[in-house]
């Protein structure tokens, strides 16, 4: 009964495709699992949006979207409509067809991501052996559709947008990367499957999640960080800093494709907290072994994790303020980009030093000693500025 439950998406699946003659069932099978993919996440994109309204709004004293149904629960379908029957404005100057594929590419780019993401036990669209690999690549995808968002509108506020863009994802895309590569090192595998697996077993009661290491939650901190900045979330929402570039690079945006970019951001930060459980946090297996917990299915599990480093997100956005455009690119090359190169070393030493305490305190002071110096150095580096208030007479 307990397997059944666990493998019914996977069953149903492998019911419906077996309707069909045999020729067509691969293409069958496809499209199934894409528009799967597709309902549940946008689903959950909807969810998303309606908390962390209510969310920043309690955070704010006030109440956020309660009009709309009870509790407000039907504003993402009013904001959904509202989006869908603007006016479609396109600059006279503006190349038509790249404007027009802008959003669509961010959209696409952030949904193939979800391919290479075990969501459940046996529930992973492609099994690929370079998983991890094809997930960065796919993401660079990104960054060509901020660009062509900024070029193809023929507006300075645009292009100054993209551009500043275009500079925080690459910044923050290489420590994202360089972050992940301690858990290929360990688990000597670019499979996600083959992650999660290892990852899915148990001393007595404790997981043996990457995270319950120093490297692991190190690297799980910095890889976290990294993908605020690639979401262009807060406290890195540099590019559509309202009060500074307008609305960065889609300023001559409006209607359903505005809603587009808006729709591609979450799904882009829904994939990178995807693979953030995937590597660090054992992707769909439960938190302890617990024999009463057998009976959850592993996807139960996957979802729970990716809403509590939602609500993270949403935490995070009411609390800190946005930085500086000097402050965000010191802090990738100066901190975190150095922070990861040493986390490196801190894992292959973990490697080969025998279990034990001592192999806990030395890697663990790998991973203090150079986060207390780097953090230190950029405090004393930093130089601020009097400023000089002048008074009308």
């Amino acid at each position: 009964m307990t397997q059944a439950i666990d493998q019914i998406f996977v069953l149903t699946k492998h019911w419906l495709v077996g309707l069909v003659p045999v020729g067509a069932q691969p293409l069958c099978s496809a499209i199934l699992s894409v528009a799967a993919i597709i309902i549940v996440f946008a689903t959950l994109f909807a969810i998303t949006t309606w908390l962390e309204r209510k969310g920043l709004g309690r955070m704010q004293n006030r109440y956020g979207p309660n009009r709309v149904g009870p509790f407000g629960l039907l504003q993402p379908i009013a904001d959904g409509v509202k989006s869908l029957t603007k006016e479609d404005i396109v600059p006279i100057t503006a190349d038509h067809a790249v404007h027009f594929l802008a959003p669509v590419l961010l959209v696409a780019a952030s949904l193939m991501g979800y391919a290479v993401l075990p969501i459940g036990r046996n529930m992973v669209l492609v099994n690929l052996n370079a998983g991890v690999l094809y997930f960065f690549a796919v993401g660079s995808l990104m960054e060509l559709a901020v660009f062509m968002a900024g070029w193809s509108s023929r507006s300075k506020y645009s292009l100054l947008g993209a551009m500043r863009a275009i500079a925080q994802m690459i910044s923050y895309e290489v420590p994202l990367v360089l972050a992940s590569i301690v858990v290929i090192m360990q688990a000597g595998s670019l499979s996600t499957v083959s992650i999660v697996n290892m990852q899915a077993t148990y001393s007595g009661i404790w997981p043996h999640w990457f995270v319950f290491t120093p490297w692991g939650f190190a690297g799980f901190v910095l890889f976290m960080v990294a993908a605020t900045a690639e979401s262009n979330r807060s406290p890195f929402d540099l590019p559509e800093g309202e009060s500074e570039i307008i609305a960065g690079y889609y300023t001559e945006y409006s209607g359903f494709k505005f809603a587009l970019f808006f729709l591609g951001e979450y799904i882009g930060m829904f994939a990178t907290s995807g693979m953030a459980i995937t590597l660090f946090l054992g992707g769909w297996s439960a938190p302890f072994s617990f024999s009463f917990l057998t009976w959850i299915p592993s996807y139960f599990w996957f979802f729970a994790k990716l809403l509590a480093l939602i609500m993270v997100f949403i935490w995070i956005r009411g609390t800190l303020p946005r930085l500086r455009m000097d402050q965000l690119m010191n802090l990738a090359w100066e901190f975190i980009l150095p922070m990861t190169l040493l986390n490196l070393l801190t894992a292959g030493i973990w490697h080969f030093m025998p279990a034990g305490s001592l192999r806990w305190l030395v890697c663990g002071s790998m991973v203090v000693v150079p986060c207390i110096l780097l953090s230190s150095r950029m405090k004393h580096k930093k130089k601020l500025q009097v400023r000089i208030y002048h008074y009308s007479e």
